[in-house]
């Protein structure tokens, strides 16, 4: 009689075991992505620190395009560029030091630590919230396989920010070079208008690429990616991430490239950026690709031609 009534049991107890592995699914899915949310809002915190060391002593329109609004909040709001200029020698001699920010033109090893960590920021404000659909598909798999595990989903998200990690180093280096060449100023935007306009260019001309629709192709579509290839050993989905990583960055690299031409502290196009990636990212129609490279190539377009060299060229 007891072998009779096992496959019974074995019916009533499978649907409440498949109750609470439902709901441990959900839970681990949260624990991941409130920690994703919260990394996030670090990145956006740390920024968020950096301008408000800078206010009370800058003239914000020397960082970017659209910065200058924040000179209300100082005592530069509403003189001309030349009071600004000359205020801004007073409120920030040589030397003098804002959070986050490097001190010198000729940087020491404590303003590369420190710009590393400024563009370690950026990456995590930018790129993880377009990157929660990705994480989003490999749970989903993980779940339908019955083998959902916080290490494995961890896994996969730090093998995506490793990648953007690499970025964030370039582009560093990268940020170190230009200086030297005195293509960035020390207020981190760009030092003359022909630099900010070819980098408008490149950036728009790069929409359009094989490259970009393909790395964009891929990134729209992780579900299928995953359930291709889906692993839950640790090392495995390490590896998944960095190769979603490279996807993303295949897709992005471009646009985060367009900061040195708005001011890499701009913070109005930091959050204009990455609303745009995650935008490009979830609709599957190629116009927001398209138009975003049209509006750089105008743009790029119209600073070159506004600037000393390209009006010379126009007059000539």
């Amino acid at each position: 009689m007891t072998g009779s009534r096992a496959p019974e049991m074995a019916q009533i107890l499978s649907p409440a075991r498949q109750g609470r592995a439902k709901v441990q699914d959900r839970r681990i899915r949260m624990l991941v992505f409130l920690s994703i949310g919260s990394a996030a809002l670090i990145g956006w915190a740390y920024l968020g620190a950096m301008v408000s060391a800078m206010v009370p002593v800058m003239d914000m329109a020397d960082l970017g395009p659209g910065m200058q609004i924040l000179n209300s909040f100082n005592v530069f709001h509403g003189l001309s560029a030349d009071a600004r200029a000359a205020l801004a020698v007073l409120c920030l001699p040589a030397g003098f030091e804002t959070f986050g920010m490097p001190a010198a033109s000729h940087w020491t090893a404590t303003d590369f630590g420190l710009v590393f960590a400024m563009w370690v920021m950026m990456t995590l404000a930018m790129m993880l919230p377009s990157a929660a659909p990705m994480i989003s598909a490999y749970a989903e798999t993980a779940a339908a396989n019955a083998e959902t595990k916080v290490s494995s989903i961890f896994a996969v998200s730090f093998g995506y920010l490793s990648v953007w990690m690499v970025y964030a180093l370039v582009a560093t280096v990268g940020q170190w070079l230009l200086v030297e060449a005195r293509l960035l100023s020390e207020m981190m935007a760009p030092a003359t208008m022909v630099f900010a306009g070819t980098t408008m260019l490149a950036a728009g001309v790069y929409q359009f690429t094989p490259a970009k629709k393909a790395c964009l192709m891929r990134c729209r579509r992780p579900l299928e990616f995953f359930a291709m290839r889906f692993s839950s050993r640790v090392s495995r989905a390490y590896i998944l991430g960095n190769e979603q990583g490279l996807l993303c960055l295949g897709c992005c690299w471009a646009l985060m490239t367009v900061m040195f031409a708005v001011g890499v502290m701009n913070i109005f196009w930091i959050a204009l950026l990455g609303a745009f990636m995650a935008l490009e990212k979830s609709i599957s129609s190629p116009w927001p690709s398209r138009l975003i490279g049209l509006l750089l190539l105008a743009w790029g377009s119209a600073v070159i031609a506004a600037s000393p060299a390209g009006q010379g060229l126009l007059a000539g």
